[in-house]
């Protein structure tokens, strides 16, 4: 998509993500899993964004590190209680300025990993997740699962319809380079207003492969946060990486 860069998601979505994407997926399962990981340690999420998962994370009592691109996203963050105590970065995930050997777990929730939209970025992100993890340390991926049959090509759907406010949704799919561009068309008594957005997702698989190369082994693989097992059937996935060889206990 002409002109889409790591800032325009957070710029184009931060003032509606709270509204639109609060519930959309388990925080309570995922703020225990990652804390059960970190087991006291230091924890770095991509794409903070508004803090959903990071404000009831630090809660907990962990030390938690976001980074995000998105000015937007990150001044919704600073104005919530309790984001005083998260430390923020403002960068691309895909290269971030990190320090070596930090965090006991990173992780990215709810199809964060592919708002990396090339295949360049994903590795140069993973690169950079070796050097920041401590050893024996470990990053965390929850995404959507690719339906053997395919996704669809694309199309137009309604989002929203109030008394004032209408959201359309369109999307194309490329096969091939295993990309969806969209945009949320907002039509409302103020005018029109278009909030793009674009992922490039992977197989689990594809995603095991990545993180091998970038010396991480598949930890386990579980249908949710809330170990869910993962079948063939499964939606989503909630894949752990190792940094370093360890023997996968689920398939």
């Amino acid at each position: 998509m002409d002109g889409y860069g790591p800032q325009t998601y957070g710029e184009s979505f931060a003032d509606v993500y709270d509204e639109w994407y609060a519930d959309v997926s388990d925080v309570e399962a995922t703020v225990a899993g990652i804390t059960a990981l970190a087991d006291t340690g230091p924890v770095l999420e991509l794409g903070i964004g508004t803090g959903r998962l990071a404000v009831p994370l630090a809660d907990t009592g962990l030390d938690v590190t976001g980074i995000d691109a998105s000015p937007a996203m990150l001044a919704i963050l600073a104005a919530k209680p309790g984001s005083e105590r998260i430390r923020v970065i403002e960068a691309d995930m895909a290269a971030p300025p990190l320090a070596a050997s930090t965090f006991a777990v990173a992780f990215a929730a709810f199809n964060t990993f592919f708002n990396l939209t090339t295949d360049d970025a994903q590795r140069r992100c993973v690169a950079a997740l070796a050097s920041a993890v401590r050893p024996g340390g470990c990053v965390v991926i929850e995404g959507f699962v690719p339906p053997t049959t395919g996704l669809a090509d694309g199309g137009v759907s309604v989002r929203e319809i109030t008394t004032d406010r209408a959201v359309v949704t369109a999307s194309q799919h490329d096969e091939v380079s295993q990309t969806i561009r969209g945009q949320h068309i907002e039509f409302s008594s103020a005018g029109v207003r278009l909030r793009p957005w674009e992922l490039h997702y992977r197989t689990p698989t594809q995603l095991d492969d990545l993180f091998a190369a970038g010396g991480f082994a598949l930890e386990r693989r579980t249908g949710g946060w809330r170990d869910e097992p993962f079948t063939p059937e499964s939606d989503v996935h909630v894949s752990v990486y190792r940094l370093g060889d360890v023997s996968p206990s689920h398939p």
